[in-house]
């Protein structure tokens, strides 16, 4: 059995020292840390496997990029995973964290104009007051206008987190490959495709959480960091998605200024809900980004250790 860090041969399903594959399919040389220094390099003058690295003895996370090529398509024609290219995701998380912000933004806009709205609603209802017509049709428009930005800023959002939840997978996979249970491409298709939407993503995260742990205190100890804050997130998203649907039913539908402002009343929750979600997903880019850069950085320093 190969191993997930280095390539290396196991002992059929499991190593010497007892790890079977529920361990990540880690040669005992690796065990569960990061690939050690005693792989980067092989002997002067003796080449190295593809799968360990490349001309030199180089280790494939500090190949040059024609060198990577290489062996990226030698791996493909063995049927391998391709995916070695570690890219630094930080562009991407400051540009995705920022538009989460523009979404937070847009959702207290909606919720100040949705307020105003129902307010005004929840007067026309009333028999003694007269004279709303022209600040109702105001506010009624303003809402609409909200609603607006707020497509607007999600869709802004959403492009830029895509590109990074991608990417952070691909990373994942050059961290620890047999820990992936989905492919790449189920990183953004799978937030589009109906009922899998609701499982897909999360299982995705999970996955990309656990390989981009970084080493403990140690600097070998790889210790699964609490999913606290995932959990929470998409807990939150799902709520989000399923309180919006049901606003837009109930906004539909309504026939009174009672029905419309209540629908209204569950839309401000939503929205709501959607600021909490987007702040926690701020948080969990920030936070997987972080650990992809500081796992990436000790694997480089493994590699430049003298042997």
């Amino acid at each position: 059995m190969a191993c997930a860090e280095c390539e290396g041969g196991g002992d059929g399903g499991a190593g010497g020292d007892g790890r079977d594959e529920a361990a990540g399919n880690r040669c005992p040389e690796c065990g569960d840390t990061a690939p050690h220094a005693a792989a980067p390099a092989a002997p002067a003058g003796k080449a190295a496997p593809a799968e360990e690295g490349g001309p030199a003895g180089q280790p494939w996370w500090v190949l040059s990029d024609e060198e990577l090529r290489t062996v990226e398509r030698v791996r493909r024609e063995q049927g391998q995973s391709p995916y070695l290219r570690w890219q630094s995701t930080r562009t991407l998380a400051t540009v995705t964290v920022a538009l989460l912000g523009v979404v937070v933004a847009s959702d207290l806009f909606a919720m100040l104009a949705g307020s105003r709205f129902a307010g005004l609603l929840k007067q026309e209802a009333q028999s003694s007051w007269y004279g709303s017509g022209g600040a109702l049709e105001s506010a009624e428009s303003l809402y609409s206008a909200a609603g607006v930005v707020q497509l607007a800023a999600l869709v802004a959002a959403g492009i830029p987190f895509l590109m990074w939840f991608h990417r952070s997978r691909l990373n994942a996979e050059t961290f620890d490959a047999a820990s992936q249970r989905m492919g790449a491409g189920w990183a953004v298709g799978g937030w589009f495709v109906p009922v899998v939407n609701l499982w897909f993503p999360k299982k995705i995260a999970n996955d990309i959480w656990d390989a981009s742990t970084p080493p403990g205190p140690d600097g070998t100890v790889r210790e699964r960091l609490p999913g606290g804050l995932l959990n929470c997130w998409w807990l939150l998203w799902l709520l989000t998605w399923a309180s919006g649907r049901f606003a837009s039913h109930r906004y539909q539908d309504a026939q009174t200024p009672e029905e419309l402002g209540s629908a209204v009343s569950s839309y401000l929750f939503a929205d709501g809900v959607d600021i909490l979600a987007a702040v926690l997903a701020i948080l969990v880019v920030r936070r997987i980004t972080a650990m992809q850069h500081t796992l990436q950085e000790h694997r480089a320093a493994l590699a430049a250790a003298p042997v």
